[in-house]
């Protein structure tokens, strides 16, 4: 159904043009047709707004409930990737060292959430690090040492896709480290973490959590 908005109404009068404004007629309304599937005129507005709405409707397939939740969404995402250049600006300032991790299941929405936290961020002072499986070398190393080779420098943001907390999670279930190095990892990591907030680190976690059906 289309949607049904206000109109106007084009009447001629001694060789005129009048326009008329139907903003109070009744509206015929179809007792088939779905709630999701109606449009207020605000709606409507933000729609005739927005630049990218052929790419949107594409994206939704032309779903108008989906349609209105992007472009919420996108509006959202805006003011809150300004408040991440405001707050880069101000590490940069202040001389700060912030890390953000980045945990969760598989398909969680890490690496996706990364990408839209750094999109407009400098490169310059901020870097993503997403660490492969420990080569033969730093499986003979201290644990945490690979990680604390990535720290941040001063005046720079660190986003961590997958941590130190591998141990604590992913390793553990798939047998990749044994019951002996579990549990000094459990013993060890409250202090790394101290000594790190302790020289002026800010430690950010952010935990991604999906149910098994969406993994």
């Amino acid at each position: 159904m289309l949607p049904q908005v206000d109109t106007l109404t084009t009447t001629q009068e001694s060789g005129e043009s009048k326009y008329a404004a139907e903003r109070n007629a009744p509206v015929k309304k179809n007792v088939s047709s779905k709630k999701s599937d109606s449009i207020s005129f605000r709606e409507l507005k933000k729609l005739l707004s927005t630049d990218s709405l052929p790419s949107l409707f594409n994206e939704t397939n032309g779903t108008l409930k989906k349609l209105l939740a992007v472009i919420k969404y996108e509006k959202e995402l805006e003011l809150l990737q300004i408040e991440l250049v405001k707050m880069q600006q101000w590490v940069q300032q202040e001389g700060k060292r912030i890390v953000i991790i980045f945990e969760g299941r598989d398909a969680a929405g890490k690496g996706g959430a990364i990408r839209r936290f750094i999109e407009h961020l400098s490169p310059r002072y901020m870097r993503a690090v997403a660490l492969p499986k420990p080569t033969e070398e730093e499986k003979g190393q201290w644990y945490f040492q690979r990680y604390t080779k990535q720290l941040p420098n001063k005046g720079e943001i660190l986003f961590f896709d997958r941590s130190w907390y591998n141990r604590a999670l992913v390793e553990p279930v798939n047998n990749f480290c044994t019951q002996e190095e579990y549990q000094s990892y459990m013993e060890q990591v409250k202090a790394f973490e101290q000594m790190i907030h302790s020289d002026g680190v800010t430690i950010i976690k952010l935990w991604f959590s999906i149910t098994k059906r969406s993994n």
